[in-house]
């Protein structure tokens, strides 16, 4: 049983790291001209640094480093030791990919098809989603045997660039994928925790202390963003803990793990429903995103972005009772007054705009 001192360890360095480097990030960038000017279509009105990723992405890795160095992973089985190293050599190569981005605006066809050879080399070191078990399926003949190891494949691969590409196309307000991802971390830390996956945990936790520090310069009025570096990095990290640390059977990939990534996951759905059937690209952005419309209905900058952390929050203490946690019921409840009244809140301003 993992001590909690260690996920408690890795979550303040990582957050100690963040704070520190990311004013030097900043300055750094603004010396060299990496910022994100303004356009229609985006609410910051004056050029952005979008390099916090890189600050990010030390605080993650310095935990994780030290949280090794001591022990926190210490007695692994050899195939769980692969899949934390499949997830934690992935979250290099996707933060290589949007930091590339981030500096020579690659193409969105150069980004889908690197993101798509990482994902398979992940599953390759055992980040796989392997629920699919139908009788029969095990003892098929000729040329179908290697059925269920293609669909692992396909059905893996389209989880990691799918959740990747989500909490990218939810960045579009100051501290919004920060704080949605730093939920989502923490209550997959807590939920690993509970099911003995200390591995996954340790990484959830270093996760949930590079967003949850990253907020202090990038909440509304930001100060810097994360850039496809950082929303790369941390979406795939995000959908990479889930499948090695809570994908234990049909119920639980069906339920718990799509539940604590709902929003994210439900807003790109929702929005490329909308393009396709008004004849657009699914790919070509625009202000179809949740947060887009609760701005467009008359809700300042912070009070959409509150609104959302409390439906992160809400599915993810819904995550928490399905999976039952002690109290798990509890904090349901509570998350659910919330969301009621932030919601009538949300409704007032709605209908008075």
């Amino acid at each position: 049983m993992l001590s909690p001192w260690y996920p408690l360890l890795t979550f303040s360095l990582s957050t100690s790291v963040v704070l520190v480097a990311t004013p030097w990030v900043k300055k750094t960038a603004l010396q060299f001209g990496y910022v994100d000017p303004p356009n229609p279509r985006k609410v910051h009105q004056r050029p952005m640094v979008r390099l916090g990723g890189v600050a990010m992405f030390a605080g993650f890795m310095a935990a994780l480093l030290v949280a090794w160095c001591i022990g926190g992973f210490g007695g692994l089985r050899p195939d769980k030791e692969l899949e934390m190293w499949g997830v934690a050599v992935g979250a290099v190569a996707y933060f290589a990919i949007g930091f590339l981005d981030d500096l020579f605006n690659l193409s969105p066809f150069t980004r889908l098809i690197a993101q798509v050879i990482v994902a398979i080399g992940a599953w390759q070191m055992g980040v796989q989603i392997n629920f699919l078990s139908v009788p029969g399926m095990t003892d098929l003949p000729g040329g179908l045997a290697h059925l269920p190891d293609i669909l692992s494949l396909v059905l893996t691969v389209v989880w990691l660039v799918g959740i990747t590409n989500a909490i990218n196309w939810i960045d579009g307000l100051d501290g919004l994928a920060a704080g949605v991802s730093g939920i989502a971390s923490l209550v997959m830390m807590i939920t690993c925790l509970a099911m003995n996956q200390p591995a996954a945990a340790l990484v959830a936790a270093a996760l949930a202390g590079c967003c949850l520090g990253f907020l202090r310069y990038n909440f509304n009025p930001a100060q810097i963003f994360m850039g496809d570096g950082g929303s790369y990095f941390v979406g795939f990290t995000l959908a990479g803990v889930g499948v090695i640390g809570l994908v234990k059977g049909v119920t639980t990939v069906a339920v718990l793990l799509p539940l604590i990534l709902a929003v994210p996951i439900v807003d790109m759905s929702a929005v490329i429903l909308d393009r396709v059937c008004s004849g657009k690209s699914p790919f070509i952005a625009d202000n179809r995103h949740l947060h887009h419309r609760l701005l467009q209905a008359g809700l300042s900058h912070r009070r959409t972005v509150l609104f959302i952390y409390s439906l992160t929050l809400w599915v993810g203490c819904l995550a928490l009772a399905f999976s039952g946690m002690p109290n798990g019921f509890g904090y349901a409840v509570i998350a659910t007054v919330i969301l009621i009244f932030v919601s009538w809140r949300v409704w007032q301003i709605a209908r008075q705009a």
